[in-house]
């Protein structure tokens, strides 16, 4: 991949760009240095430090990930905690994704020899933002990422609804704007500017847009879902939008938990309980027995799906003792699963960020709840969302090679699998949340969205009223940085906590 050597470029690039000038602009001016940016090259570094969500963050309260070890400094999402520190991970979009998109689109709006990168930015600028609204709630978005081009250090935070609104009308009409025949963006991370991809692209992030309405205004959810089927979603996994990496690039979200204290780190009693009732193939790849949790990139895990134990929640590394299953200590650690650290925790693990399969699993909820019936049975979507989610595991490192097709009919034909009626919406969004694994800001949108699996409110504290968290809270850096409207905001949302919940997640 040409990551690396994009990311290199850029730093170098806004290195130079910060020198001194202490008015020796002739002096210091070099004729052959570079003096403007390709926007193309900003785009590809949008891509790549697009926010996905936390393992001790969203993928802790969908009870995916446990971080047992509460130190003060590790204290968060497992223990019910506001800590500032996991409220920051997607908020840093507006000094990097939006950034990057805000100069982008400034540089080449109104150029029709750019047209394309143009509207692919607008539909990946939407797709960040929808992010930061679904994270957030009120965020700022009419005046983001303008404080080089504007001035502007302190911008206004905008109502989620409103931003959703237009959200929809940016990305149908930036969809529609693509042309197969204009300029080929060929620094583009996910298809190398392959137009018919970007449109299946826009059209699968409309739908998840649309999806999101499903409890607030049913009506307006099928409208959206229509749409965009019309203007044509994802098909295959060959149109999933992935960032992958090499051995000269770490990827961001694996990067803490590979670095800082792996004995700290378990695989939540939920998601595994849930691979162990299913004999999930998945499982192979995702969590895996070490006999000393500290030393999990030194050895192979056993991945034996029977031999997997996840950390209950709701406990710390010395509370678990009191529990009457606790499995005792394993070398330094902890005597219970943990990330399978070949594969999905490895440095060089893809990252999903809008597939195939989370396109068929919606489909299928929208099928079961008669909104559509062009794209097939929901039972056939939802047998589809399962196997396009299982094949995505052949791109993982350590060897595991593909899931096979045996073991994929085999997985569909498990009683708790078994696609059934009345069982619908229950088992596509059970779905959704195991093949949104490693891309936990879906998982914790889907699951307020849906309520769906049933987990147990985690009962560490009362932090939470007996609920869970619904949203991040803004940064503490804003309060002092953007004072005023950051109080505005705090007010029209009905408090800065996390219990409080963004505009489209109902009771």
């Amino acid at each position: 991949m040409k990551t690396i050597k994009i990311t290199i470029l850029i730093g170098s690039l806004f290195f130079a760009m910060t020198g001194c000038d202490d008015g020796f602009e002739e002096l210091n001016t070099n004729p052959y240095a570079v003096t403007t940016l390709d926007p193309s090259l900003l785009f590809a570094e949008s891509q790549r430090l697009t926010p996905v969500g936390t393992w001790t963050g969203e993928s802790t309260i969908v009870q995916q990930f446990v971080l047992a070890y509460d130190t003060g400094a590790t204290s968060g999402a497992n223990f019910n905690d506001d800590t500032d520190n996991l409220n920051n991970d997607t908020w840093d979009a507006y000094t990097e994704s939006i950034k990057l998109i805000t100069q982008s689109i400034a540089n080449i709006e109104g150029k029709p020899e750019r047209a394309n990168l143009y509207n692919m930015l607008r539909i990946w600028r939407s797709y960040v933002f929808m992010n930061l609204a679904d994270s957030y709630g009120d965020v700022p978005y009419t005046q983001a990422g303008k404080a080089y081009l504007e001035g502007n250090y302190a911008p206004v935070y905008d109502d989620d609804a409103a931003i959703y609104a237009d959200l929809y009308t940016e990305i149908k009409s930036a969809t529609a704007a693509l042309n197969p025949s204009g300029d080929i963006v060929t620094s583009d991370l996910f298809y190398k500017g392959d137009i018919a991809k970007w449109k299946k692209l826009g059209n699968s992030i409309l739908l998840r847009l649309g999806m999101r309405y499903s409890k607030l205004d049913p009506n307006k959810a099928k409208s959206i879902v229509i749409e965009a089927i019309a203007g044509g979603v994802m098909q295959s996994n060959a149109d999933d939008a992935i960032l992958k990496f090499n051995a000269l690039f770490i990827t961001p979200p694996n990067e803490s938990i590979r670095a800082q204290n792996p004995y700290t780190y378990y695989a939540a009693e939920p998601i595994v309980n849930q691979f162990k009732a299913t004999s999930d193939p998945r499982s192979t790849y995702l969590v895996g027995k070490y006999a000393d949790p500290n030393l999990v990139l030194a050895t192979n895990p056993d991945t034996a799906i029977p031999n997997q134990f996840g950390f209950p929640v709701g406990f710390d590394s010395e509370s678990i003792k009191t529990n009457p299953n606790y499995r005792g200590t394993s070398g330094s650690g902890l005597n219970y699963s943990q990330l399978n650290y070949n594969a999905i925790a490895s440095a060089l693990a893809p990252i999903f960020l809008v597939t195939n399969s989370q396109t068929k699993l919606l489909l299928a909820e929208a099928t079961a709840r008669g909104w559509i019936t062009s794209e097939g049975t929901a039972q056939s979507l939802y047998e589809a969302g399962i196997i396009a989610s299982m094949n995505q595991y052949s791109l993982y490192p350590g060897g595991y090679g593909a899931i096979s097709v045996a073991d994929q009919n085999t997985y569909i034909a498990q009683p708790n699998v078994t696609y059934n009626t009345a069982n619908a919406l229950t088992l596509i969004n059970t779905q959704y949340w195991i093949s949104n694994f490693g891309y936990s800001m879906e998982a914790f949108a889907n699951f307020r969205r849906t309520g769906i699996p049933a987990l147990a409110p985690n009962s560490y504290n009362n932090n939470l009223n007996g609920g869970f968290i619904r949203r991040f809270s803004y940064p503490d850096v804003e309060a002092s940085r953007n004072s005023k409207n950051f109080a505005d905001a705090s007010a029209a949302i009905g408090g800065d906590v996390l219990t409080t919940r963004v505009f489209w997640d109902i009771p």
